[in-house]
């Protein structure tokens, strides 16, 4: 299987043993490892966010990890035009990229491109919101369907964020939101990609995120939270919502004992790990699905 061209992608649910998997095949094929997960990116929580050890990024070369501060913001937009110069550079120096990560939205905006859809005004968002709460949403879907008929069959008549959505880009670009989306581009063709999703076994999983849950309290995931909290980053920053902050800040205020938080992160982190095995159903249906076992048989074809 040659892959030199290629742009690897690796998707999966946290604590599959994606970064592990990423390094074996680096080690193998001459690559280095771009990160895909949205909380890795920040500096301020490196236990909390399960980024690669530094031991692991002496081995390989690891790119756009802890770089960016917890009270700036950074969207998928800005990753994107990040990923794209991290892409070129590794083809310049003859290293294959290999993207991995649990953050879907970034894998889609690479491979489907990225709508750039003019930033409609906050006053006008909240009309369109009130708009929504005054009516309710079987008859706002019906006015989004005046407003919009190209939306008919293409949105589920109970979606509320995306019937909000969909009025608001309408309603003040007067371009429908299925126009924005055709009309968008990427930057790579589709066969520059070879995609990867791991498959876990639900069950097996579980135990892996029970045991990353205790491991992360004895590597010092409570001292992180102290140090993040007295940088006094906004409750409305992405990082701000990383799974064992509120926990950690329950412990600390003496509300619950020690297994009660591991076992609180154990749950947040399942139900996350749900929510991303969910997605790549949904939107990664022509990716190559393989299980841990099929992960092995996979390097050694390579």
């Amino acid at each position: 299987m040659d892959l030199k061209s290629k742009i690897i992608l690796i998707y999966g649910p946290t604590a599959c043993g994606k970064s592990k998997f990423a390094i074996k095949l680096a080690k193998k094929i001459s690559g280095q490892i771009i990160n895909a997960d949205s909380m890795q990116v920040y500096k301020d929580l490196k236990i909390l966010t399960a980024r690669p050890f530094s031991k692991d990024c002496q081995k390989i070369k690891h790119h756009l990890y802890g770089f960016q501060s917890a009270k700036k913001n950074f969207s998928t937009g800005d990753w994107l035009k990040l990923v794209n110069q991290k892409i070129l550079y590794c083809k310049k120096i003859k290293k294959i990229p290999i993207l991995v990560g649990g953050t879907g939205l970034y894998f889609k905006a690479l491979t489907n491109g990225l709508v750039s859809i003019p930033k409609i005004p906050l006053s006008f968002r909240y009309k369109v919101r009130n708009l929504h709460k005054k009516i309710g949403q079987k008859k706002f879907f019906l006015e989004l369907l005046k407003l919009d008929p190209l939306i008919r069959n293409r949105l589920n008549n109970s979606d509320v964020q995306r019937s909000i959505r969909a009025y608001e880009i309408k309603s003040f670009t007067k371009k429908s939101m299925i126009s924005w989306f055709k009309n968008t581009k990427p930057d790579h063709n589709q066969s520059d990609f070879f995609k990867i999703y791991i498959d876990f076994p639900r069950k097996d999983l579980i135990d892996i995120i029970n045991n990353r849950s205790k491991e992360m309290i004895k590597s010092g995931a409570i001292l992180e939270v102290k140090r993040f909290i007295k940088l006094k980053v906004p409750n409305n920053k992405s990082l701000s919502k990383a799974i064992g902050i509120s926990e950690i800040k329950q412990y600390l205020e003496k509300k619950i004992q020690t297994e009660q938080l591991i076992e609180k992160i154990s749950i947040k982190t399942r139900q996350y790990a749900k929510r991303q095995s969910t997605w790549a159903r949904g939107n990664m249906k022509d990716w190559i699905k393989i299980n841990p076992d099929g992960l092995n048989k996979l390097l050694k074809k390579i």
